[in-house]
């Protein structure tokens, strides 16, 4: 796996004031651009949007500590990817096998909405998770966001290959692109993502990628 990431990033001037502001508030938070989480020899790359507040931005790990998380891990466990069904801290001991999570920002912007700019900024430590899978390898987009991004990353046209829950996007001859709605609050409280439908599509993903009870 690339070492490009650098958790004392300052690169996003918003995003590191509004940082400053949150560690003076809450001193015990990680506060701090998140590493990618997961094997380092991963065939799955799941991509977020960005950390949450009281969750990644909390606990220093991503989709841990926030609601979104509580799915992911599920489903992760489920398949035979994660070692537990939950992620309580960055110390806990859980493992994932074959499979790493990063997000599109890794730094909390204000309000969970990060700028264009901001997006772009960070956009050479996600092409650094990107290049790290092996030929065949899969990622998976969490939001329209994320999937844009990960277009960005490879170098390739967004119009080419339209935002879709669920939709296979094959990229090249060695990689492959999974779209699903991101696993937040809002959308599977309003039903926009059900359960199923998201083990659905990380199953999707951890078949194509041969991870997990897949492997």
């Amino acid at each position: 796996m690339s070492e490009v990431f650098d958790v004392n990033c300052t690169q996003c001037p918003r995003l590191a004031s509004f940082l400053s502001d949150v560690r003076a508030q809450h001193p015990e938070y990680h506060a701090r651009p998140v590493p990618p989480f997961g094997d380092p020899d991963a065939r799955l790359l799941i991509a977020g949007l960005a950390p949450g507040m009281h969750g990644a931005n909390a606990t220093g790990r991503a989709f841990t500590g926030d609601y979104a998380g509580v799915l992911l891990y599920e489903t992760l466990h489920a398949l035979g990817i994660a070692s537990a069904s939950e992620s309580l801290s960055a110390d806990d001991g859980l493992e994932l096998s074959g499979t790493r999570i990063s997000n599109a920002v890794k730094c909390l912007p204000p309000q969970n909405k990060p700028i264009a700019a901001e997006v772009n900024a960070c956009n050479h430590f996600l092409a650094a998770d990107v290049a790290s899978l092996p030929p065949g390898g899969v990622v998976v987009a969490l939001g329209g966001i994320a999937h844009k991004a990960i277009l960005r990353a490879l170098g390739m046209r967004q119009a080419a290959f339209k935002f879709a829950h669920a939709a296979e996007h094959r990229l090249s001859a060695d990689m492959t692109l999974i779209d699903s709605y991101h696993c937040s609050r809002y959308n599977t409280n309003t039903g926009r993502l059900t359960t199923k439908m998201f083990v659905d599509v990380l199953t999707q993903a951890a078949k194509k990628a041969g991870v997990g009870h897949y492997a």
